[in-house]
């Protein structure tokens, strides 16, 4: 399934289009029907910051699009481009979306942000700190917000601490990443009450990135009187997407439209 319409990014001459390769965009996919306007999900595949998980991307668009949402599947930067490109990429994403609300039928005061793995870092990133970094190419910044009116989580790399996902944090800013930095990306130390509702999904033997990560948010977010529901499933290997596949896991789909069913007219 083709997106209905690709949106770069960036405009044509930015230095945030990258001299060789694909340039960051965001690709809709709208429901085939129903009213509008329609709640939207914006979509940030996994991938460590050093690709993006195709599995992770379209897969979701689709999904969110027969639940009677617009999939917004965000193709953005990862290294040999280092922070802050990728959160520009994801914050200007979500400015974009709600600058061309209208022309896509979408309520821009019902977006969604979910993000897997690292994507879910970012997503984490962005919504718990959506003025960390203003890219000075940004010129929708003064005009849209970019933090995300719910926030989903699945199998998210969100802590940059020990017991988290430190190693990361090269792959986000580069050979020698500092402790401050670190801390800085964390996000769960970051959560206040401005933090949008959150929905987590992590398996608990999960081999690369540990489980610790979702509860160390979830707590973060129910000390701050955030909502959030988390759904931790006794096992699964690392980035298994939509799980079609596996009948153990398959319900975290369902269980994150369920989620979302006020959004999706109870589709």
């Amino acid at each position: 399934m083709a997106p209905h319409d690709v949106l770069n990014l960036w405009p044509d001459g930015s230095p945030n289009n990258p001299a060789e390769g694909e340039r960051p965009r965001i690709e809709f996919y709208p429901p085939s029907s129903g009213a509008t306007p329609h709640a939207a999900v914006v979509v940030l595949p996994g991938g460590g910051y050093n690709h993006l998980a195709a599995h992770e991307g379209e897969p979701f668009g689709r999904l969110f699009a027969e639940a009677g949402l617009v999939g917004v599947v965000c193709r953005y930067r990862v290294a040999p481009h280092y922070y802050p490109a990728p959160y520009a990429d994801a914050t200007r994403a979500m400015r974009l979306v709600r600058s061309v609300a209208d022309r896509h039928g979408i309520d821009p005061e019902r977006i969604g942000m979910i993000g897997f793995s690292a994507g879910a870092h970012l997503a984490a990133t962005v919504g718990t700190q959506p003025a960390l970094c203003v890219d000075p190419e940004d010129d929708l910044a003064s005009a849209y917000d970019p933090r995300p009116n719910r926030l989903i989580l699945a199998y998210g790399a969100v802590s940059m601490q020990p017991g988290g996902n430190p190693g990361l944090a090269e792959n986000l800013f580069g050979p020698g990443a500092t402790d401050a930095q670190r801390e800085m990306v964390s996000a769960e130390l970051h959560v206040t009450p401005a933090t949008p509702s959150a929905f987590l999904f992590h398996t608990a033997d999960d081999p690369r990135v540990p489980v610790a990560n979702s509860l160390r948010f979830f707590q973060a977010c129910r000390q701050a009187d955030v909502e959030a529901e988390m759904h931790v499933y006794r096992s699964g290997r690392h980035g298994v997407g939509i799980a079609s596949d596996n009948p153990s896991l398959r319900s975290w789909t369902r269980l994150l439209l369920d989620w979302l069913a006020d959004w999706t007219d109870g589709k």
